[in-house]
């Protein structure tokens, strides 16, 4: 593990359902400065992508460092309830294996400040050991003299719903000062009409607006000194907010903006065209931070490992639609397998159903013109699908059947049947199933309460104790018998501590601790507390 004076400081600042529409990457309508200056002292990644082209099964494998269907939490948003009342799962928190935790956790046993501010959404409730800080006014300048931080900054400025015109702007940009939707290109799977043009310029407001948002952290940094001495990430939870985007693993839908500054590190106005997971984050913010990466993480460093010859992506049920696809992509073909090849392209999904070009797509289909538009009205799917990006990268033309491409359907086939066989655990499982596996009765159970342990002159195996008078100095102990769990712990009117290691107490002194376990996907223990006195 590093020294703490060779530990840097880490910063995150993450979108939500944003493609790479920024002036460094090309983008002549994007007003992005403070992207733009990240990527002119950093790198620019162009073939980063997510595991899954919506929020929360996407911010599940960020957080963990593992595949969504590894952990059962592919189908999105697991704690809603459903437009269809009958027949539907009772929402519920996925439950990974036991020795799955936040890899914020191995940051704060290493000594890092880790905050957040303030979107979780991974599929099952934060674990208040994840984060020594979580919520609105999260940020590294709480933390202790001299102590690295590892800070995230979620705006959710760039959501998908920003783009629909009843939503409140959340930037103050004056109007004749904003994005004219004649200036935007229609991606053409999409009809081009006003209503979708003025959708994709309200994205690249909001996208400028989240630029500001950066800006402010960066003074952040520069006022307290610490610029030089943090290395910044810049990336979105998944692609662009359109219709055959987000939810979906076409490349408009997990390909994502990435960019990574660190000073003396990663040479300034660079790009990598290496393949990038965001699975691989965690893996590579504990190398950065001089942490050993856990053997079950699956992903992998892409600073300084090996580089990746594939990437893959998912779709399950999302809100009310149940569907399964899976995908998986080289530097240069994706191929796609449909598990539903009966069902339509569109599922009724009535969040995605508020958005305006989706709405410019029934209406073309009440026209009937849905023939127009194959690829999202049409009435089957094709069970294979193969894109050659080089020759078509907006995915339109399927290849799978044409004898050239044969050889590269049959590699891919199996590419994905291996990595389905490691890490599609639940793919194969039916949703009740999987959650009847976790909760036999449908009721997650609660976190043991953990016990306090003493050590002392007196009593070196150790005892379990409630608080008392002891002769002193005392090791402390904290025990949970829930496997997997982790503890809390906080004296007085501190903070929660995350419990790594007995706690002295010295003598002449008198503390009070207070402590609460937690398991990923359980209910929270009740709290104990014990008072020591040391003679």
């Amino acid at each position: 593990m590093k020294k703490e004076s060779e530990r840097p400081n880490i910063l995150w600042f993450s979108l939500e359902d944003t493609s790479p529409r920024f002036g460094c990457y090309g983008d002549l309508v994007a007003r992005t400065p403070n992207l733009d200056r990240i990527a002119a002292e950093g790198c620019r990644y162009d073939r980063a992508f997510c595991v899954a082209g919506v929020c929360a099964p996407s911010r599940s494998a960020i957080i963990t460092g593992m595949y969504p269907t590894y952990i059962g939490a592919h189908h999105m948003r697991t704690t809603h309830h459903s437009a269809i009342p009958e027949g539907r799962v009772p929402p519920y928190d996925c439950c990974p294996p036991h020795y799955v935790k936040c890899f914020t956790e191995y940051l704060r046993a290493a000594g890092y400040y880790c905050t957040n501010n303030q979107k979780t959404d991974y599929q099952f409730a934060p674990p208040f050991t994840a984060w020594d800080e979580c919520g609105p006014e999260a940020h590294w300048r709480h933390r202790a003299p001299g102590q690295p931080f590892f800070a995230v900054f979620n705006p959710t400025v760039t959501h998908e719903s920003g783009q629909w015109p009843d939503k409140p702007l959340q930037h103050d940009f004056l109007p004749e000062d904003r994005t004219r939707p004649e200036a935007v290109d229609v991606p053409p799977w999409l009809p081009d009409t006003l209503e979708t043009r003025r959708a994709i310029a309200r994205q690249y407001d909001n996208i400028r607006w989240s630029d500001r948002l950066l800006g402010q952290r960066l003074r952040e940094l520069e006022e307290d000194g610490l610029l030089e001495d943090t290395v910044i990430f810049i990336w979105s939870d998944h692609g662009e907010g359109l219709p055959r985007a987000k939810r979906w693993p076409y490349d408009s839908g997990i390909r994502i903006p990435l960019i990574v500054r660190w000073p003396g590190r990663i040479a300034p106005g660079t790009a990598s065209d290496r393949l990038v997971s965001l699975i691989d984050l965690a893996p590579t913010v504990l190398a950065i931070a001089g942490v050993p990466a856990p053997a079950h993480l699956q992903g992998q460093n892409f600073l300084d490992g090996p580089e990746r010859t594939y990437i893959f992506a998912t779709r399950d049920r999302y809100d009310e639609a149940y569907d399964m696809v899976r995908a998986v992509r080289d530097r240069r073909f994706k191929y796609i397998r449909h598990y539903y090849p009966a069902q339509p392209h569109q599922l009724w999904i009535p969040y995605q159903y508020r958005h305006p070009a989706q709405k410019e797509l029934w209406r073309a289909a009440l026209r009937g013109e849905a023939e127009r538009w194959p690829q999202l009205l049409g009435e089957r799917r094709d069970p294979e699908c193969l894109y050659d990006l080089d020759a078509d990268p907006h995915e339109l033309h399927n290849v799978a059947q044409n004898p050239r491409y044969a050889a590269e359907v049959e590699r891919l086939r199996h590419v994905l049947d291996e990595w389905r066989r490691a890490y599609d655990v639940f793919g194969d499982w039916s949703e009740s199933e999987m959650v009847r596996r976790w909760w036999p009765d449908a009721r997650p159970p609660e976190t043991s309460a953990p016990c306090f342990i003493l050590i002392s002159e007196e009593m070196l195996e150790g005892g379990l104790v409630t608080g008392g008078e002891f002769t002193g100095p005392l090791l402390i102990q904290i025990a949970c018998a829930t496997q997997g769990a982790s503890i809390g712990w906080k004296a007085e009117d501190g903070r929660w501590q995350l419990y790594t290691g007995p706690i002295r107490v010295e003598k002449g002194q008198t503390l009070r601790l207070r402590a609460k376990a937690i398991r990923i996907g359980y209910k929270e223990s009740r709290e104990v507390e014990a008072g020591f006195t040391v003679t």
